[in-house]
């Protein structure tokens, strides 16, 4: 199997984790090893990798191809870091890097529904193993429910439409396959919005797969805990891919580098709380034109940074 993907702004995440030979990294999100690769590289022999997915498929390729005594990999969730963590006997790391797209492999070969360009059955699973999977989702849920999940998840304006097609083709018979989904969706919305630069149905699929998967929920448990499992001056890098990921990243970043948290008009602070991290990114760091050409998945990629401040927030 050759689990397909290329890894976004390679140089920028080696350079943002500040990579350096002895050090111990996490890669949250293995894929198909890219950037796992190059941080092995940056490391040396005497550095620590410590590799985690959800996807049993990307763990089976990484485990043959990074074939390097200092990897340790794990077919887990990122967001049980911390367990991993204790059960290695590591107090901290000195950075961490999540990149929250779709891999080339996931879309194309895996079979399970992520993309609307071919017939395969509605999965949407990360984890092919776990939880419920995008059909029993769309065939279960509500109109208004569907409706409230593709505006939050996809910010679709025409969700309620949608929604309302869903039920009514379900009727008919379960909604099985993602061709037939995207034909639903299609349909749903108006004409004029049909011949966009994006196809009509991408906002659904993004919707749902959020949903699935339970991503967003994900990562804000992830940057709940993430600071503290860095040692003092360790990176947290995150790639992002849309509106959605890139908001929560970019609020959460500014909470721990701002630290307190009480109102404006209080004379002093009450609360308490420090600063944790210093951001490294006052805006994302944008993949550039070279490389979009070269990949175009890269396109929507944003990467924020921050690093670990000391104990006393310096």
């Amino acid at each position: 199997m050759r689990y397909r993907h290329v890894p976004v702004m390679v140089k920028e995440v080696i350079d943002y984790l500040n990579c350096s030979p002895g050090k111990t990294y996490v890669d949250g999100t293995l894929g198909g090893g890219g950037h796992a690769q190059a941080i092995l590289q940056a490391i040396g022999p005497n550095g620590h990798l410590i590799g985690i997915d959800r996807d049993p498929d990307a763990i089976a390729y990484t485990r043959k191809s990074l074939l390097q005594p200092n990897i340790q990999i794990f077919h887990d969730n990122f967001t049980h870091l911390p367990q991993i963590l204790s059960r290695l006997r590591t107090t901290g790391v000195d950075g961490i890097l999540l990149d929250l797209g779709l891999s080339l492999y996931q879309l194309e070969e895996s079979g399970r529904g992520f993309s609307f360009m071919r017939d395969e059955s509605l999965d949407m699973r990360m984890n092919s193993e776990q939880g419920d999977t995008a059909e029993a989702l769309l065939n279960r849920l509500s109109e208004k429910d569907l409706a409230d999940l593709i505006a939050r998840y996809g910010e679709e304006p025409w969700a309620g439409r949608i929604a309302k097609c869903i039920v009514h083709a379900r009727r008919q018979h379960a909604i099985r396959s993602s061709l037939r989904l995207a034909e639903i969706v299609k349909k749903a919305v108006p004409a004029w919005y049909r011949h966009r630069r994006i196809h009509p149905a991408t906002r659904t699929f993004q919707a749902i797969r959020i949903a699935v998967n339970q991503e967003l929920d994900s990562l804000k448990k992830f940057l709940d805990v993430a600071p503290n499992l860095l040692n003092p001056g360790g990176r947290l890098c995150i790639l992002s891919f849309h509106s959605l990921e890139d908001r929560i990243v970019k609020e959460r970043f500014r909470a721990l580098a701002r630290g307190c948290t009480c109102p404006p008009d209080f004379p002093k602070c009450v609360c308490g709380k420090i600063p944790q991290v210093r951001i490294l990114t006052k805006k994302p760091v944008r993949p550039n034109p070279a490389e979009v050409q070269e990949n175009p998945m890269a396109r929507s990629a944003k990467l924020r940074a921050v690093e670990r401040l000391g104990e006393e927030g310096q």
